[in-house]
C-alpha cells in the first residue's frame, strides 16, 4: 500500500510517499501560491499526480494543515494560509483527485508520526508538542488521532500559564485576544520578547541558549524561567491526559537541557506520587508532520 502525505503550509507544500513498510520512496516540495485558493489546490493535486505517475501506482492521501476542519460545517478554520479559511478544502481536493482524502491539524500529524514509528512508537498515549513560532499540540491514542468534539484537542498553547508568579506578570496579550496564554511564554518569539524585556538584550532563542551555556547570568535566568514555565504547563497536560510520552517538536525542541530539567521540575505540579511520563525529542524532525499526514490512513 502506498501512503501519500501532504504538508500544506503557508510558504511551502511538501509531499512524501511511504511504502507498505513505512519507508520513504519519494519526497519533494513546491512554494505555496500566495493568497490563491484555486492555485493552492491545483498545486496539491499536481504534486499527487506527478508522484503517482512517477511511482506507477495510486495511493491513499492524507493532508496536514495548520488549521482544522470545523466539524459543524466541513470548512477549514484557523489556517495561517488565510485563503483556505472558510473553504471546503477537503471536498474540493477530493473533487480534483477523484477519491477520498483525510485532513488533520499539523500538530496532530506530528503526534501521529512520532506515535507510529518515532519517539513514541512504544507508547499507548502520545502527546505531541510543537514549540516554534507558536505553541500547538496533538493527542494520539493507540495510533489514532484524537481530534475532539470541537476539533481542538491538544491545543494547550491557548490555555493560560498555570500558577503565574511575579516574574510572569504582567500577563502578555495574545493574538487570540486573551491574556497570559502559554504560547506567549513558550514560543520562540515569546521567549525572545520576555528575555529582552528582562535584560534589555535582543537575542534569538538559540542565542539565549548559547549565552546561558557561556555563563551569562541574564540568559541563564531566562532559561530557568522557560524551563519552569514549560514544566508547569506540561504538568497540567499530564494531570488531564496522562500520556505515556510527551514528544517535543519545533525549533525550541532542539534545546538539549529541557529533557533533563523539565521532568525534574514538573513533578511537584503533577497529582501523583510518581511520574513515569517520558519527555522525548522527536525522531523525525521537520519530516514528522508530512509523515504523519501519510499515516492518517
Amino acid at each position: 500500500m502506498l501512503r501519500i502525505g501532504i504538508d500544506l503550509g503557508g510558504t511551502k507544500i511538501e509531499i512524501v510517499a511511504l511504502d507498505a513498510d513505512g519507508r520513504e520512496v519519494l519526497r519533494r516540495r513546491v512554494a505555496t501560491p500566495s493568497g490563491d485558493y484555486a492555485a493552492t489546490l491545483a498545486a496539491v493535486a499536481g504534486l499527487v499526480n506527478r508522484a503517482e505517475g512517477e511511482l506507477g501506482t495510486r495511493g491513499s492521501i492524507g493532508i496536514g494543515t495548520p488549521g482544522a476542519v470545523a466539524l459543524a460545517t466541513g470548512l477549514l478554520k484557523n489556517a495561517n494560509s488565510t485563503c483556505l479559511n472558510g473553504r471546503p478544502v477537503k471536498q474540493d481536493i477530493e473533487a480534483l483527485l477523484g477519491r477520498e482524502v483525510r485532513i488533520a491539524n499539523d500538530a496532530n500529524c506530528f503526534a501521529l508520526s512520532e506515535s507510529v514509528d518515532g519517539a513514541g512508537r512504544d507508547a499507548q498515549v502520545v502527546f505531541g508538542v510543537i514549540l516554534g513560532t507558536g505553541v500547538g499540540g496533538g493527542i494520539v491514542v493507540s495510533r489514532r488521532v484524537h481530534a475532539g468534539a470541537n476539533a481542538i484537542a491538544g491545543e494547550w498553547g491557548h490555555n493560560p500559564l498555570p500558577l503565574p508568579r511575579a516574574e510572569d506578570l504582567p500577563l502578555p496579550g495574545c493574538y487570540c485576544g486573551r491574556p497570559g496564554c502559554i504560547e506567549c511564554y513558550l514560543s520562540g518569539p515569546g521567549m525572545a520578547k520576555l528575555h529582552a524585556a528582562a535584560t534589555g538584550s535582543s537575542l534569538a532563542p538559540q542565542e539565549i541558549v548559547a549565552a546561558a551555556a557561556a555563563g551569562d547570568a541574564g540568559a541563564e535566568r531566562s532559561m530557568r524561567l522557560y524551563e519552569d514555565r514549560l514544566a508547569r504547563s506540561l504538568a497540567g497536560v499530564i494531570n488531564i491526559v496522562d500520556p505515556d510520552v510527551i514528544v517535543l517538536g519545533g525549533g525550541m525542541s532542539n534545546i538539549e537541557r529541557l529533557y533533563a530539567n523539565v521532568p525534574r521540575l514538573w513533578a511537584p505540579y503533577v497529582f501523583s506520587d510518581r511520574v513515569v511520563t517520558r519527555l522525548e525529542r522527536n525522531r523525525h524532525g521537520d519530516s514528522s508532520g508530512v509523515r504523519g499526514a501519510a499515516w492518517l490512513w
